[in-house]
């Protein structure tokens, strides 16, 4: 399994849980200091663990680092596209920079990534791609335009590759984190791929009551930890979900109902 973005976060959960269910992962980030950090966390799994350092945002990285992955697992049965940044911003002033960077890593990374492993996902074994769009694809999330159109570009990829690939047998579906704590959202990521929302000074907060989890969590917190997202990701990639395609799984705690 090759999974972007495994340096910190969500996507590094996925790495964990994987490789905990017996998995062989490669795992892909910008971050050189992300991927040292989840290899020493996934010590007891090690020999089953490589890492790649990649910028999903950039074509000749991604054909680098997707080479690097195939030669290493010989091959490839599911790919996980968990890499992104969010940035958040009054529309007044988002710069152009900053909208065009989100969209390059999430919505042009996800492609890049997703046709340099095609080839190789045809020879795979029940192979299987999961996306990760975002419950802003569907519902309004203030001051995060560029993030929520990015993810709804995400959305829409998976959807029209899901009917491209079906007769071939590979499956593309996509999960919708909202409330989940990751690098992008607590600003501790590990690489510009993960890095927080930095909500303007005078956001009005009374905006997020809409997008507030329903189900309790430890402690109060407001935001689930990665492995809620996790758990959905390793079911998606594997044969259990061997019947899904073209579908998304919100995981939001029932902040959308």
């Amino acid at each position: 399994m090759l999974i972007t973005g495994g340096g910190s976060g969500i996507g590094q959960a996925c790495v964990l849980r994987i490789l905990g269910e017996g998995g062989h992962v490669v795992a892909a980030d910008i971050s050189s200091e992300g991927l040292a950090d989840t290899a020493t966390t996934a010590t007891a799994h090690g020999d089953r663990l490589t890492t790649v350092v990649m910028d999903i945002s950039d074509e000749e990285s991604v054909a680098a680092g997707v080479a690097d992955a195939l030669n290493t697992l010989g091959g490839l049965d599911t790919l996980v596209n968990a890499a992104g940044i969010l940035r958040s911003a009054h529309l007044a002033q988002t710069t152009l920079a900053d909208f065009e960077q989100v969209l390059r890593i999430n919505l042009i990374g996800t492609f890049l990534v997703t046709r340099e492993c095609i080839a190789a996902l045809h020879e795979g074994r029940h192979a299987a791609v999961v996306n990760f769009s975002s419950t802003s694809a569907h519902f309004a999330h203030p001051y995060m335009a560029a993030y929520a159109a990015s993810k709804g570009g995400v959305l829409s990829m998976t959807h029209s590759w899901a009917m491209e690939f079906a007769k071939a047998g590979i499956r593309f579906n996509s999960v919708q984190p909202g409330s989940i704590s990751s690098g992008m959202t607590d600003g501790t990521g590990s690489s510009r791929q993960s890095i927080g929302p930095g909500l303007p000074e005078d956001s009005d907060y009374a905006l997020f009551g809409k997008v507030a989890p329903m189900l309790p969590l430890d402690g109060g917190a407001i935001f689930a930890p990665p492995d809620a997202v996790a758990g959905v990701v390793a079911m998606l990639g594997s044969d259990d979900a061997y019947f899904m395609t073209g579908t998304e799984v919100r995981i939001d705690g029932g902040s959308h109902m």
